[in-house]
Formats: structure tokens, C-alpha cells, sequence
């Protein structure tokens, strides 16, 4: 079983960057992937970023390419993601998943979800 709960969201203005955190519960976070997914308002919700349970291969959907980055430290328990040159399209509730084995970009593949954090972004 593992709880997640993110934090870091808020409203930021176009162009600016903001860092989310995931904190994980229990002691198996090193051997999840982990998953960042996002869902604005009357759409799915939609794959963003994924790292596999060691760090060391990460996907990113085409939208926030270059601009946000995924990372973990399995010592603390928690997984980031780093947003820059934010966009109003970017408005969305942002979630962390936790799945086992190797990441993927299905929201089926996850098991744990956090209960999210808004990140609006105004024009």
C-alpha cells in the first residue's frame, strides 16, 4: 500500500515556474515508478511526466517537453516535478501516481493516486 500526497500547487502567471512534490508513504517507494498526471476542467485526465523506480530513464508527454522535469529521491520518499515557462493551458489539477514495475503513460497502470494539487496559470 502506499499514500501519496502532493503539494506546491497555487496560481502563477505565464512564464513562471513552480516545483510540485509528491510525498509517498511505507517503506517500498525505491521499487514504484512514478507518474505525474494532470486533468483540467471537462477533459480526461492526461499523462505528463513518468520516472522509473531508480531515477534513471523518464518520459514526458510532447506538451511539456523541455519545459518540466521529473525527478525522485528515494531517500525522502518523494517525487518532483519541475515547471517552467508555464502556460494557461497548463491549468489543471495535477496528480502522482505509484505503479509497479516499469512506468508507463496509462492512467490503468497505476494503482495509488494522491488526492492532487491545482496549478492555475494566468495569462
Amino acid at each position: 500500500q502506499v499514500q501519496l500526497v502532493e503539494s506546491g500547487g497555487g496560481l502563477v502567471q505565464a512564464g513562471d515556474s513552480l516545483r510540485l512534490s509528491c510525498a509517498a508513504s511505507g517503506r517500498t517507494f525505491s521499487s514504484y515508478s512514478m507518474g505525474w498526471f494532470r486533468q483540467a476542467p471537462g477533459k480526461e485526465r492526461e499523462f505528463v511526466a513518468a520516472i522509473i523506480w531508480s531515477g534513471g530513464t523518464t518520459s514526458y508527454a510532447d506538451s511539456v517537453k523541455s519545459r518540466f522535469t521529473i525527478s525522485r529521491d528515494n531517500a525522502k520518499n518523494t517525487v518532483y516535478l519541475q515547471m517552467s515557462s508555464l502556460k494557461p493551458e497548463d491549468t489543471a489539477v495535477y496528480y502522482c501516481a505509484a505503479a509497479r514495475g516499469y512506468y508507463s503513460s496509462r492512467t490503468a497502470d497505476y494503482a495509488y493516486w494522491g488526492q492532487g494539487t491545482q496549478v492555475t496559470v494566468s495569462s
